[in-house]
This record gives structure tokens, sequence and C-alpha cells, in this order.
């Protein structure tokens, strides 16, 4: 009986420290994943932000002159149409166009796999960005990176002190954004969603004052629109809208 008794004990003891062991291996897994996990979530924002690489490529805004620099990068990339900058935000970044709405999701503008993919603009606008109305997409990165902080603008005192921006054209055409109102809603939405409707502004100008969530007024009814369209956390078909009229900056200055 002693002999047995010693025999169960033994097996007892092995099985509780096989349990340890398991459980000592499981918990440096846990950890090993958790580092993993917080070092590839850093590599996937850190490559979300314009690197000093691209940002030589952003052109200097003088009237009249071409950027030889987004010459330089649309040899990179065809598909390059300008440059937009939110000022004092983290959006900076060259805008891309593919051939549908999918192709830059996961791509970055140099054409590689990228899952904060690229600024785009909608395949249904014109290329040349003539359009009344211009759709540009961007993933939400919670740095702020890509189009992370268009959802900062639903809140009045962001909107209130970020009120302007520039976008850039490949041919140098610079054009003043001055932000009017920033909305909420569905990634359905079939006049926010629908660049090329051929309904002019006015059904988009309406539908942007039922869903603002902030707004102001302008001096003029803007004759050219550009929408900055990301998700909201909160919802998955959600989406949030930054709006701005768009005018020549030289008239602006003359």
């Amino acid at each position: 009986m002693h002999r047995r008794n010693t025999i169960l004990g033994g097996v007892i003891r092995a099985g509780n420290g096989l349990l340890d062991l398991t459980a000592t291996v499981m918990m440096l897994v846990l950890l090993l994943y958790s580092a993993y996990c917080l070092w590839d979530n850093y590599n996937i924002d850190r490559a979300a932000f314009a690197a000093d690489g691209l940002m030589r490529y952003k052109p200097v805004a003088q009237d009249g002159q071409s950027a030889p620099t987004m010459e330089e990068l649309q040899a990179l990339n065809p598909d390059v149409r300008g440059w937009i900058t939110v000022d004092g935000t983290h959006i900076d970044y060259p805008v891309v166009q593919g051939a549908d709405n999918m192709q830059y999701v996961n791509t970055s503008v140099l054409g590689e796999f990228s899952l904060s993919g690229a600024i785009f603009l909608d395949s249904r606008c014109a290329a040349d960005l003539s359009d009344p109305y211009l759709l540009l997409y961007g993933h939400h990165m919670d740095s702020g990176a890509m189009f992370g902080d268009v959802t900062n603008f639903l809140e009045q005192a962001y909107f209130d002190s970020h009120p302007t921006g520039t976008l850039t054209l490949a041919d140098g055409t610079v054009f003043q954004m001055t932000f009017f109102a920033c909305v909420a809603v569905d990634a359905s939405d079939p006049v926010i969603y629908t660049p090329d409707s051929g309904n002019g502004l006015e059904a988009l100008l309406t539908r942007i004052q039922q869903t603002a969530v902030q707004s102001r007024e302008l001096a003029d009814a803007p004759d050219r629109v550009i929408g900055l369209s990301t998700c909201l956390e909160a919802e998955t078909n959600g989406r949030a809208v930054l709006f701005g009229s768009l005018e020549p900056a030289n008239s602006r200055a003359a």
C-alpha cells in the first residue's frame, strides 16, 4: 500500500509539474504574441505616415510653375494625381487614383502592399481633378495617420481651429480648401458617395446640410467641393466626411 501511495504521489507531482510547465509556456506565448501585435501595429502606423523619402516629392506651391518633384513621383507611379495638405493635421499626402476603388485600399503610393493603403481619388472622378465634386478616401488610423484626423472634425473645437488646407495638382496648380462641414453618414449614402451623379452641387450641398455634425457659413456658395472620407470606428458602415470648398489659390491672393 505504501509503495502504491508513493507511486501515486509521484504521478500527481509529475502531473502538477506538467500543468505548471504548460501554463508557463502559454503565458510566454501570450506575452510574445502581445509583443508582436504591438510591434506590428507600430510598424503599420509608422508606414501610414508619409515617410521622409515620400515627403521630398511634396510640391512647393508656386503660381504658374510645375513641381518637378511631383513629376518625378508620377514617373514612379502614373496614378499620382496631386497632393493634399490639411493645415495643422497629419494629413499631408500624395493623392492617387486607381482603376477602381479597391486598388489602393491596401496598396501604397509606390505600389507596395500596405495595410494603411494610400489616399485615393474616387475612380469615377476625372483624372485631372476638374469635376465640381471630388471625393477622396483614406483609412482611419488611430495614430492620426492617413485620414485618421478626419473624425476629429466632428468635434466643434477641432473643426473651428482647422479651417483650411491646400490641394496641389500634378501640374502645379494650387487650390485653397476651406472646410465648411463635417458629416457622419452611412457608406451607402447615394448622394455623398456618387460623385459622378450629374445632379450638380445643389443636391450634394442639401445632403451635407441635412447630415452635418459641424458646419460653418461660407461667404459664397462653393462652385467646387472636395470630400475627405474615412471610417467611423464605432460603426461598421459609418463614415465621417470632411467637406471643403475649392478655390484657385492665386484668385484669392489677387
